[in-house]
């Protein structure tokens, strides 16, 4: 069989010609022995049924052409009577008919249960809506009723600590009364307490100095200055019952805040209008917190605050007792003092020194480090241009035509040669970025030496101001009351 062509409906054969032996008709005209075509000029008879099978019987050319004088062709032409015997038979047709009601009856029963399976998932998925939504509800209205038990606690709590507060506030201000009638010393060594809190830095240490003018003040005073102690512990216990309270009014004001929510919550219908798609709600976890560190969270606010209010009471109690000192002790830690003053002084002294031998080493280790960017960014700008050159010529041989695109030794060595050149140009810019960092590294250490020294300068005025101001110090009848 010879292949004369295709279209889009149909394909085209004919008996292969040859040369040496006329052409025979076809012995048989079965199925399996011919490919499906169509014949020249006709049209298949089950063209309009490409999905099912269909004979195909080839007809040999016939060298003799009858002549019909009348111009009309016979009702079967002698050429096709073959074909006739390729036509579907009347089994094949009930066959497919049978075919197609099997079909549509296999369908109808898929479909049918598709049906009945999709109403019983409707009826269970509603019964689980309705459940879950139940459950919610329910879950809703005990997180309502363990939010109304933490406010009441809470409540009950800040009451009793505002009470506590408003005591603690009356003692400290029988406190401020008691200390009235300060005496000179004790005032020259709170202003030199007062200076050195000007101190900057790490400057502002608790230093011998400062223990012994802590001291002072406290000996300097008799009851007065014991009152002042306590005094300056219930402004710090006050401090902690504040933190206290507006932990706890915090904390009451977001459990009224959530107590509202889920209420409302509580409240939402099928039927409300304030109801809406929130696309992508439930995959935000947006909370902090569990069941149990929920009610741990209020249950440390309510014992952070009853230490508090323990605290207040033991204060409020020891400031009904009082201590006197004597002018001895007095005159012996003024000495002790002055002492500590002049050891510090010293100690300033020399480690200011010190930081400025040190700053001019970093001053000239700076200047180095400058040097050695340059050198850096010239030898970086140098490679540039070799690797503008390796680079331009790989673009330039990529447009090599067809078969000449080769991946030769030329182009296998430029490639290693951008690599090479980059990887030295990422090496030296890796240095440079280190001397940056190292030149920024010194420039901040310069700039912390700097700082410490004028801090070091300030605690050495400072201290000598002190001094200066302690070169006056009362007599012993002085101290003991006598004028």
């Amino acid at each position: 069989m010879e292949f004369l062509g295709t279209t889009q409906l149909a394909s085209y054969c004919g008996t292969k010609k040859s040369c040496l032996l006329p052409d025979l008709a076809p012995i048989s005209t079965t199925r399996d022995t011919y490919q499906s075509y169509y014949l020249p000029g006709y049209r298949h008879l089950t063209s309009w049924k490409p999905s099912l099978p269909h004979k195909v019987v080839s007809i040999p050319p016939s060298p003799d052409k009858t002549f019909h004088p009348s111009g009309q062709p016979p009702t079967i032409l002698p050429a096709l009577r073959s074909a006739l015997h390729a036509r579907y038979s009347t089994r094949d047709w009930h066959h497919a008919n049978m075919a197609h009601i099997k079909g549509s009856e296999t369908s109808r029963y898929c479909a049918g249960r598709m049906n009945a399976d999709s109403m019983r998932l409707m009826q269970d998925k509603d019964q689980l809506t309705y459940q879950m939504q139940e459950d919610s509800r329910r879950n809703l209205k005990e997180r309502i009723s363990n939010i109304d038990f933490w406010r009441s606690e809470l409540t009950y709590e800040l009451e009793r600590l505002l009470r506590e507060t408003q005591d603690l506030e009356k003692a400290k201000k029988r406190l401020e009364c008691a200390v009235d009638e300060i005496q000179r010393p004790l005032e020259i060594a709170l202003e030199c307490l007062y200076h050195r809190e000007k101190r900057k830095g790490i400057d502002l240490v608790h230093d011998d100095v400062e223990k012994n003018l802590m001291k002072e003040v406290d000996i300097f005073k008799d009851c007065q200055d014991i009152l002042t102690k306590l005094a300056q512990k219930i402004s710090q216990q006050l401090g902690t019952n504040r933190c206290a309270q507006h932990a706890l009014e915090q904390d009451l004001s977001d459990k009224n805040s959530a107590h509202f929510i889920d209420e409302k919550c509580f409240n939402l219908r099928n039927t409300s209008d304030s109801i809406s798609f929130y696309h992508g709600v439930e995959k935000a976890d947006g909370t902090v917190s569990v069941p149990a560190t929920w009610a741990k969270f209020s249950e440390d606010n309510i014992r952070c605050s009853q230490h508090a209010r323990a605290n207040s009471l033991k204060l409020r109690e020891d400031t009904e007792a009082g201590l006197e000192s004597t002018s001895e002790e007095m005159w012996n830690h003024f000495i002790s003092t002055n002492l500590a003053f002049d050891n510090r002084i010293a100690e300033v002294a020399d480690a200011k020194n010190k930081l400025q031998a040190q700053l001019a080493k970093i001053l000239q280790e700076i200047f180095q480090t400058e040097d050695t960017i340059a050198l850096l960014e010239r030898c970086i700008k140098a490679k540039e241009y070799p690797l503008k050159v390796a680079q331009t010529r790989l673009d330039g041989r990529t447009r090599r035509p067809n078969i000449e695109l080769c991946r030769d030794a030329p182009q296998l060595q430029l490639v290693t040669e951008v690599y090479t050149i980059d990887d030295t140009l990422q090496t030296l810019k890796q240095r440079l970025q280190e001397a940056h960092d190292t030149l920024q590294m010194l420039i901040h250490n310069k700039s912390k030496l700097e700082h410490e020294i004028s801090v070091k300068a300030n605690s050495f005025f400072i201290d000598k101001k002190c001094m200066d101001m302690r070169k006056v110090f009362p007599s012993t009848p002085r101290l003991i009351g006598y004028t």
